[in-house]
């Protein structure tokens, strides 16, 4: 809840001068947004300008029913489903996917990951490491969490401001990086929040703010760190989040053109919001969020593998396609990194429950946007889809490369842990020279 301290006493219309300013429950890890916004005085770094869209496929989606169809493998490994031409030439996906085929040259296919862990968890995607990897201590943060200990804040203007990370699938996680860096998940209480009190006016709100300036002005000028005016600063930051309205509008797609929502698919099936959630990505995008995670359906086909294939990937492909195309009409597109990976790949031979187990030998990741070379696969698995067979690539080597696209520098980046130690934010550090 965003707090300005003071002490308690009861106002004549009922609400306390705490509860006054009180304005929201914007809290992250049980610390509040001026905290969050304090880490602006611990960057690093200097923001290409670029931001992320991180979509979670939670369970662990086949590769060979999406992305890397093998139509001359044998009947068992090959499915039911055949690929079809993209705007790309060269460049062929499931034949369930039309609307995404249709913008082929805007995105990247990875199709020779060849280090997924078989885990049931968003860690990999999220941060490109294990769920192993420093458990003890918090594990490693993911991308968003990674942005906010470097640029901070995200843009400031008189209007209000926007929090760096926001997690619309719950799946985000600041690591050892610790609460200060954790995602905003604009549950039902936190939206709730995200306005003013009805009782509240701007005007009120300011004479309050204003009245603890005036009260604490003497501790403020024997202060000769100048801790109190950057705590007025942070302050100011946080109530403006408030107060502007800019994230509480970015959530409410009611807002949105009709055509807009319709291009999106939402309102077409039980899919709607999952689709509604590309919407609102890009909403809170331009209400200055420099990362937004998202979640779409479950992937965990160990049964029924092509019915429920014939389910999803269509929706996935209509809103992610609105997604590209809307970036790009707008000319968003190229300052917008857009990834998509689930936690593995799924197993070539088709099993007796017309399923496919985990298989964490083969793996695709999606690409779009954000500056890069696009409308092409980017490696190659053998003829039955089992292993990287032609330019094998490793999970970090792309997270290296998104953050090189963002402006930050993974070879010589670290953080201190909490045992001391500097930890890089990628281990293996290789750039993958076709997209950039």
């Amino acid at each position: 809840m965003l707090v300005l301290p003071g002490n308690h006493y009861e106002c004549c219309d009922g609400i306390s001068r705490r509860g006054f300013l009180q304005i929201g429950a914007l809290a992250l890890g049980g610390l509040t947004l001026p905290q969050l916004l304090r880490a602006e005085s611990q960057s690093r770094g200097k923001a290409s300008g670029k931001s992320i869209i991180n979509i979670f496929l939670n369970g662990g989606p086949t590769h060979m029913d999406t992305f890397d169809l093998k139509p001359q493998a044998p009947a068992e490994f090959r499915g039911e489903f055949l690929p079809i031409k993209t705007k790309s030439s060269g460049l062929e996906i499931c034949e369930l996917m039309p609307e995404l085929a249709a913008v082929g040259d805007k995105f990247s296919i990875v199709r020779s990951v060849d280090n997924f862990k078989n885990e049931h968890n968003a860690r990999q995607s999220d941060s490109g490491w294990t769920m192993r990897s420093l458990k003890n201590i918090g594990g490693r943060p993911g991308i968003g969490s990674v942005m906010s200990q470097i640029y901070g804040p995200s843009q400031v203007t008189p209007e209000g401001a926007a929090p760096t990370n926001v997690d619309l699938s719950n799946s985000s996680r600041p690591g050892f990086l610790g609460p200060m860096h954790s995602a905003f998940r604009p549950n039902s209480r936190a939206r709730a929040n995200l306005t003013l009190d009805r009782r509240i006016t701007p005007g009120r709100l300011n004479d309050r703010a204003q009245l603890l300036k005036d009260l604490d002005g003497i501790k403020r000028d024997m202060d000769a760190s100048g801790r109190m005016s950057a705590i007025d600063s942070f302050t100011e930051r946080a109530m403006g989040i408030i107060t502007s309205g800019k994230l509480a509008d970015a959530l409410d797609t009611r807002k949105e053109d009709q055509k807009v929502k319709d291009m999106y698919g939402i309102g077409r099936d039980r899919y709607s919001r999952a689709n509604e959630s590309f919407l609102k990505a890009r909403r809170l995008l331009e209400a200055g969020v420099r990362c937004v995670s998202l979640n779409f359906g479950g992937w965990d086909t160990h049964r029924k593998n092509f019915d429920i294939m014939r389910k999803q990937l269509p929706p996935l492909s209509i809103a992610l396609s609105a997604l590209i195309t809307d970036l790009d009409r707008t000319g968003r597109l190229d300052d917008t990194i857009i990834m998509m990976s689930g936690e593995f790949g799924r197993t070539p031979r088709i099993n007796r429950n017309a399923g496919r187990d985990h298989w964490s030998r083969a793996g695709f990741f999606f690409i779009a946007g954000g500056g890069m070379q696009h409308g092409q696969a980017i490696g190659q698995t053998n003829r039955l889809g089992e292993f990287a067979q032609e330019r094998p690539v490793k999970l970090q080597h792309i997270f290296h490369t998104v953050y090189h696209q963002l402006g930050i520098d993974a070879d010589n980046v670290t953080f201190i842990d909490p045992n001391g130690r500097p930890q890089y934010i990628v281990e293996e550090r290789e750039l993958i020279q076709e997209l950039i």
